[in-house]
């Protein structure tokens, strides 16, 4: 299996009525200087997380027709990515995560004077799944997820892992080592000590793994659950039995923790300094509010509790009075 090499440069998707042109322009302005938008006050950057992305632009699309004249510019670069190359460089205002700050992260983000707000905004099923046609299977334990995924795997056939399962070459597609996905991953499936085979299909693109997986019943990938649920009736998701059954990755299995180790939380980070800017402040309250609604159960995620919402209302005001005291 050969391995797909990701570009770092961000993909912009705005207001969902934007046109491709201004799209590209937009996603140009966090490559290089602020534009006269950002200097005004007007401009929101978020970079980071692909699995954390569907929230975000859903939240950045009904934030954008409540307030026209805010530019809201979101960009796929992976977690790490987006807390390396942007956020703690000072270049966006949130990153979007699909796992916690690193400390090394957090170190280079205070190096340039920025202060990582973290909020989590939602949970998600991480999901594994196959082609459609791979009648074989319909359950993996995490035992047999490790042999097939970490770096000393001698798994090449499906008939590797299960004498009864088809002498054919596996193809693997997951997220790329940028991905916070992909730490997420290799700690629960593969465990601290273990790492992550090199020899797959690696992408950012969580659309990329969907369309790998369509094209071959020999196929698996990894990525988030909304990714999935886009496509229930062209891939299939595995369940996974780490010692109590098989059980489904869904949106009802990851609120009651029954889908284990998949479930996890989801967030966005928050440079503290952008509040001072006003567009910045109200972005942040609206993304707050609506992660409690039913706007993230429609992208495929489980939305945060009410008490949890209220949570981090409180801790926003109280940094957004401090920095524009």
């Amino acid at each position: 299996m050969s391995r797909e090499t990701t570009a770092s440069l961000p993909t912009d998707l705005g207001r969902r009525d934007f046109l491709a042109a201004a799209s590209v322009a937009l996603s140009g302005s966090l490559a290089g200087c602020s534009g006269v938008f950002a200097a005004e006050g007007s401009q929101v950057n978020i970079a980071g997380s692909s699995t954390v992305f569907p929230v975000t632009e859903a939240v950045g699309s009904a934030f954008s027709e409540e307030n026209p004249t805010i530019n809201v510019s979101i960009s796929k670069t992976g977690t790490g990515g987006g807390f390396g190359n942007f956020f703690c460089a000072g270049r966006t205002d949130i990153n979007n995560a699909s796992r916690a700050i690193a400390d090394a992260e957090i170190e280079q983000c205070g190096e340039n004077e920025i202060t990582p707000m973290e909020f989590q905004v939602a949970t998600d099923a991480l999901t594994v799944v196959v082609n459609p046609n791979a009648d074989w299977i319909d359950c993996l334990t995490v035992e047999e997820l490790r042999e097939i995924w970490s770096a000393d795997s001698s798994v090449e056939r499906w008939s590797d892992v299960n004498d009864d399962w088809p002498d054919q070459e596996v193809e693997l597609y997951g997220a790329a080592t940028t991905s916070g996905t992909f730490d997420y991953f290799n700690e629960a499936v593969l465990g601290e000590e273990a790492n992550h085979r090199s020899d797959y299909y690696a992408t950012e693109r969580d659309r990329t793994i969907v369309q790998g997986v369509q094209g071959s019943e020999a196929a698996m990938g990894y990525f988030g659950f909304s990714y999935y649920s886009e496509n229930p009736d062209s891939i299939k998701a595995i369940a996974i039995d780490d010692g109590d059954g098989c059980t489904p990755p869904s949106l009802e299995t990851a609120m009651s923790g029954e889908y284990t180790p998949l479930s996890r939380p989801l967030y966005i980070y928050v440079a503290k300094e952008s509040l001072t800017e006003p567009a910045v402040r109200d972005f942040a309250r609206f993304y707050m509010e609506r992660a409690a609604t039913d706007l993230v159960a429609d992208v495929g995620y489980v939305p945060i509790t009410e008490d949890k919402r209220d949570e981090n209302l409180e801790r926003l005001e109280d940094a957004i009075a401090e920095v524009t005291a």
